[in-house]
């Protein structure tokens, strides 16, 4: 009982910080993306990817999250988008308030496209509102069809779905309709899209799909 009371008040900590958090967001007009996903899904390529698209059309900003290094921020430098770097020091997921103390670093008034990738960890970051506008979770098909209903509450609290590396999928034991499915029976108004970083499959699907957001 102990427990669930300190992890309540964690929870009702972080929920007020992410409301101030998402309060700025809504003043500035930034839409505020939050990427999550098991390490080694493909974030961070389809992150370069996003940038190789949008980066001349809409005003982007990167909040990077890692447990112990900067090396995914060092891959989004050469990009020369307004990047902060987030090191948990073995933390499993970012909270409101980092978000907030990396906000700092960044002019939201000349900002419209907000990504944050969080720390590789389908449980944790699915409790953990940062004041995003929605979250996205990526899934590859090196890890199988069965995520969804592993993790159900990350699936559940997202808005869409990217299925990444199908390029990959003649050589890996994963069918993509079971995944499609299994994502279903968990949140059936996820929005779906499939993606190859090495190919470029769908990643224009998906910037299409962001610049669509940007406008509502």
């Amino acid at each position: 009982m102990a427990i669930l009371t300190i992890e309540r008040k964690v929870l009702e900590k972080n929920d007020q910080i992410a409301r101030v958090n998402r309060d700025l967001f809504d003043r500035n007009r930034v839409f505020v993306v939050n990427m999550v996903s098991s390490p080694g899904s493909g974030k961070t390529s389809i992150l370069e990817r996003t940038l190789e698209q949008l980066r001349n059309s809409v005003n982007i900003a990167v909040i990077e999250g890692d447990v112990q290094t900067d090396l995914d921020a060092q891959r989004i430098a050469k990009y020369d988008v307004p990047t902060v770097q987030i090191v948990t020091k073995g933390g499993c997921h970012l909270e409101a308030n980092l978000v907030h103390e990396a906000l700092g670093g960044f002019d939201l008034q000349n900002i419209q496209l907000l990504i944050v990738e969080n720390v590789g960890n389908l449980v944790c970051p699915a409790n953990y509102d940062l004041g995003e506008a929605t979250k996205v979770v990526v899934v590859s098909t090196t890890e199988g069809d069965d995520k969804p209903l592993k993790y159900p509450e990350m699936f559940r609290n997202s808005s869409v779905l990217i299925i990444n590396k199908i390029d990959l999928l003649p050589y890996v034991n994963c069918k993509v309709e079971a995944l499609r499915e299994n994502a279903r029976r968990v949140n059936p108004t996820l929005t779906i899209l499939e993606t190859s970083c090495t190919t470029k499959a769908g990643i224009y699907d998906w910037g299409e799909w962001l610049k669509k957001n940007l406008l509502k």
